[in-house]
């Protein structure tokens, strides 16, 4: 590999079309014969619905549908569970619309659909709906109280119990110089991303096939998602991610009501249908995060050395946990942060309340922990009135603890394990940073104004690059583009640019002629998800075994037809040629078309005038399937 691309400045490959106005988001999305739907929502935080009147909505003009639970059918169930984990006791997710109780304010009770938006939205508001309310549940203090119930069949709104314990933490707050305790409280949090979330769908009649377009983070689990609710085959069903104007974790979640009732509105009608949430929707109808309170206090010794931590928190999840606990499971797993802890003890009682459900965030339960860790570190500081950058350097995973494993269970079962690192390098070289920079100027211009400025010092550990697969597809073309695909999408991250550096350096061809495509279900069908920094490792991964595949494969057919040996060849800015010879040289472009039984070019003259135009090269016995092209 000759081609220098990753880490060179390049001008990314999703800016044209988002800087023109070209780029296609779900609100541009509106196939011919589109109607529109509102969502008709819960006014009452818990509530009986006992009636439901459509009937001065029915005589509106351009009202094309009205759905209430009643006439879902077999969809009338709860949504799935994302994530099971055996600390979850009670279990309960939410159905597509309200059949008997509302939980929260903002939850669906009934879909509208119309022939336009504005309609729909009009009709909506004369859909009634008569409610029965009762006391609502705010906060995890009340919620342990249980003096009402979110769910009536789940006593003391427990929803889940989750817990570790390392050494003997017991015995050593009892024998610590010192334990401080603090009382900490972590908000509610709710991602704003300047575009809402949206579906659209269109159920073809004609072909069978159904197309959703949604705004989210992971295309292809709602498409396997919309396979089983609707019994379609999977070769039925595709799922695209458009542009999405930023997520945050808000757009993941498995599943939104929404993101089922839409496809089912256009499967009854014949026609498609779009949804767009509006702002104040997004406030009331799309998940939250955080929400934790925890009662923590830390043991140690007079040189400000860690003896034991522990944490007894709650956990808000709201109404239901479509995520199931794995935002207070990382909370725990990642709580002892980057200090070594040989005794912990971390529980959480996750309690449902009366608000819009919890899932992960930006993080996914780890700010919480380092909130909670840091602030200790501060107290420890503060008593024994230390330096908080030296009582952090006292207490780092030194370099040669690497693998660490710091105790705790990790949110895919097993023990959490660091793999590598030099913290206190990390540490020294962000103070000398901090140190020369131009901080002490502009502390004491603020106090020339009245202000004052300072800054904290948080380190943390950030563990990425798991959670399940990806994949990805190089295709060298006959025009000599090579077109990536992968099914993770992207909502703003460079996923574009970064995997065709990638592809340019392992397959030694210009980074501009690499054109990338994520999120979209008709190129590659297997995904997870964009989500916890994991795209650049896993799906950046991919990418680079399928180009090193299809450079084998290169390499293979240009053997054949230079008479050349395949380890001395070379691919440079896109042509094979022998290394220290700049001719005979062949191009990808020429390769891909030999690669071809049917040998079909673009450029029927420039292959014509080509010296290889009449190799006969037996590409399937070189190749075992014709093509430059590769999986992973």
């Amino acid at each position: 590999m000759t081609t220098r691309v990753i880490g060179e400045r390049v001008v990314r490959k999703e800016d044209p079309a988002l800087l023109s106005g070209t780029g296609q988001f779900l609100d541009d999305v509106e196939p011919a014969g589109c109607l529109h739907a509102a969502v008709v929502r819960a006014e009452h935080a818990n509530a009986r619905v006992t009636g439901i009147d459509t009937g001065v909505a029915e005589g509106m003009p351009g009202l094309i549908a009205v759905y209430t639970h009643a006439e879902l059918g077999e969809l009338d169930k709860p949504l799935p569970l994302g994530i099971p984990n055996p600390g979850l006791h009670h279990p309960r997710t939410q159905l597509p619309l309200v059949r008997e109780e509302a939980r929260f304010v903002g939850e669906p009770i009934a879909l509208v659909v119309a022939t336009s938006r504005a309609v729909a939205e009009d009709i909506a508001e004369q859909v009634v709906v008569d409610y029965e309310r009762r006391p609502a549940v705010a906060g995890v203090d009340a919620a342990e109280a249980a003096q009402a119930l979110v769910h009536d069949d789940v006593p003391g709104n427990l929803a889940a119990e989750l817990a570790d314990v390392i050494g003997d933490p017991e015995g050593a707050f009892a024998s610590a110089a010192h334990v401080i305790s603090r009382r900490i409280w972590v908000e509610r949090g709710a991602a704003m991303p300047i575009e809402g979330r949206g579906v659209v769908a269109h159920d073809d009649p004609d072909t069978g096939e159904l197309t959703v377009w949604d705004s989210t983070q992971a295309p292809n689990t709602i498409r396997m998602g919309i396979c089983g609710f609707f019994k379609r085959p999977e070769h039925l069903v595709e799922v695209i991610a458009p542009e999405v104007g930023g997520a945050f974790g808000v757009k993941i979640p498995y599943f939104y009501p929404e993101e089922l009732l839409i496809p089912f509105a256009s499967i009854q009608l014949g026609r498609p249908v779009k949804w767009v949430e509006d702002r104040r929707e997004h406030f009331i109808g799309s998940n939250h995060e955080r929400g934790q309170l925890h009662e923590a206090r830390i043991a140690f010794d007079g040189e400000g050395r860690i003896l034991a931590v522990e944490d007894r928190m709650r956990h808000d999840t709201g109404a239901y946990v479509p995520y199931g606990v794995i935002v207070p499971l990382v909370t725990l797993a990642r709580l002892p942060g980057p200090y070594k802890i040989p005794a912990l003890e971390v529980s959480a009682r996750v309690l449902y309340t009366n608000t819009v459900p919890v899932t992960p965030y930006r993080g996914a339960g780890q700010p919480q922990a380092v909130f909670v860790i840091e602030r200790l570190m501060d107290a420890v500081a503060a008593e024994l009135d230390l330096d908080k950058t030296e009582v952090r350097r006292r207490n780092l995973i030194q370099p040669e603890d690497f693998p660490y494993q710091p105790g705790t269970i990790d949110e895919d079962g097993e023990p959490a394990t660091y793999d590598s690192g030099n913290l206190p390098a990390v540490l020294d070289r962000c103070i000398e940073l901090a140190a020369t920079g131009e901080f002490e100027q502009e502390r004491r211009e603020a106090e020339s104004h009245g202000m004052r400025l300072g800054f904290g010092i948080a380190p943390y550990v950030e563990i990425t690059g798991g959670e399940l697969y990806e994949g990805a597809r190089v295709h060298v073309e006959p025009s000599g583009e090579v077109f990536v695909t992968t099914g993770a999408g992207s909502q703003g991250q460079g996923h574009q640019t970064v995997l065709a550096q990638i592809t340019a350096e392992v397959l030694g061809v210009d980074f501009d002629d690499v054109a990338v495509k994520t999120g979209d279900s008709r190129h590659f069908k297997w995904a997870t998800g964009t989500f916890a920094s994991r795209i650049g490792v896993i799906s950046g991964n991919a990418v680079a075994k399928a180009a090193e595949k299809v450079r084998e494969k290169t390499l293979t057919l240009a053997a054949e037809v230079l008479e050349a040996a395949k380890e001395d060849l070379t691919i440079e800015a896109g042509s094979v040629h022998v290394r220290g010879a700049a001719q005979p040289r062949v191009s990808l472009k020429e390769l891909a078309v030999l690669a071809n039984p049917l040998r079909v070019a673009y450029d029927d003259a420039a292959l014509a005038a080509s010296q290889f135009a009449e190799k006969q090269v037996p590409t399937l016995e070189l190749l075992d399937e014709p093509g430059l092209e590769a999986s992973a």
